[in-house]
């Protein structure tokens, strides 16, 4: 697979990584571990360098799950975590926390549940309201001095906070949600990216699945599937949303490509510092996915998407309002 840099950082990665949340926690039960293991090391197989995870993801055991599977070539990967979390007895999460000294504690709880001795990028999860963005910057500067830590990230971080991290310590990456169905980043954060030199790493690239055509308005989640709560999940938002599926499909026919590959190989064609992190639990969704590194949109392709896409509003929220309030800090 081909190669890209993170920005400026130079920081090299897969082109297309692999978001390994879903394995232990989101959208249902969670994988059984051995099988999550293979998924793993069969995407490492195909050339994916890069790979996503959190300690919220469980909490801890996709950390623990990615420690195991990515041990046997370790040094051939880039490992991306975050922090920013409080968890209670029962594992549910119970506010922000990012204070300098719960970020180290968690860097330390990080490398162990992941068997290493680095933190190739750690992201801060979520702003923290209650910590100066300064000061976070800070306690990852001290991180990667110390030589736990080698880069520096946000998620879904607002330009100002983005700004003012970036001056303290070099921000890598942004990680945020950007797909054909969330195109916000395109207004403010991905010229503010560029002119600083950070790269960007977009989750749910599909969706959270509804760009692969494989979810319509009947669709019945788990009960633990996080979708559930998702305004733009809802069966009327899924059928009003329809729309953009079925002209997705049209366009993907055209390219003899999937609506999957479509969706991120038009990511990958909006600059050459973006890595999509695509998600899956099953082997012939990955091969899919990583498929589309090798899709090719000429400037033709791309006019006719967006010509297409201009006609049609996607409906619902991303989030429900709870979790809205703590994106674009």
């Amino acid at each position: 697979m081909q190669k890209r840099k993170l920005g400026k950082s130079g920081l090299e990665v897969s082109a297309i990584g692999l978001g390994c949340m879903g394995l232990s926690y989101g959208y249902g039960p969670a994988t059984e571990t051995q099988e999550a293991v293979q998924l793993i090391r069969s995407a490492f197989e195909r050339g994916v360098t890069f790979f996503d995870t959190a300690e919220a993801y469980g909490p801890y055991k996709n950390e623990e799950l990615l420690g195991e599977a990515l041990a046997p070539f370790r040094d051939q990967v880039v490992i991306a975590t975050k922090f920013g979390f409080e968890f209670d007895a029962s594992g549910g999460q119970s506010g922000l926390n990012s204070r300098p000294e719960h970020i180290q504690q968690v860097a330390d709880a990080a490398l162990q549940r992941l068997k290493t001795d680095r933190i190739d990028l750690f992201y801060q999860h979520r702003v923290d309201p209650n910590v100066p963005i300064e000061e976070v910057a800070g306690a990852v500067k001290e991180l990667i001095q110390a030589g736990k830590v080698k880069h520096f990230g946000l998620s879904e971080a607002g330009v100002e906070t983005i700004r003012r991290a970036h001056a303290v310590q070099p921000v890598t990456a942004l990680q945020s949600e950007y797909s054909l169905w969330w195109r916000a980043p395109e207004q403010d954060v991905l010229p503010t990216l560029e002119e600083l030199g950070i790269g960007f790493v977009p989750f749910s690239p599909l969706g959270k699945g509804f760009l692969t055509g494989g979810i319509s308005e009947s669709t019945t989640f788990d009960s633990k599937d996080f979708r559930n709560i998702v305004p733009r999940f809802t069966a009327e938002a899924r059928k009003a949303n329809q729309t953009l599926v079925d002209l997705l499909g049209e366009l993907a026919a055209r390219k003899q490509v999937t609506r999957a590959q479509l969706a991120i190989g038009w990511l990958l064609a909006q600059k050459p510092w973006i890595v999509p992190i695509p998600g899956t639990t099953k082997l012939h969704r990955l091969q899919e996915n990583i498929g589309a590194a090798a899709v090719e949109l000429t400037p033709e392709d791309l006019r006719d998407i967006e010509g297409a896409l201009s006609h049609i509003t996607v409906q619902g929220e991303r989030y429900p309002p709870h979790l809205q309030a703590r994106v674009g800090r």
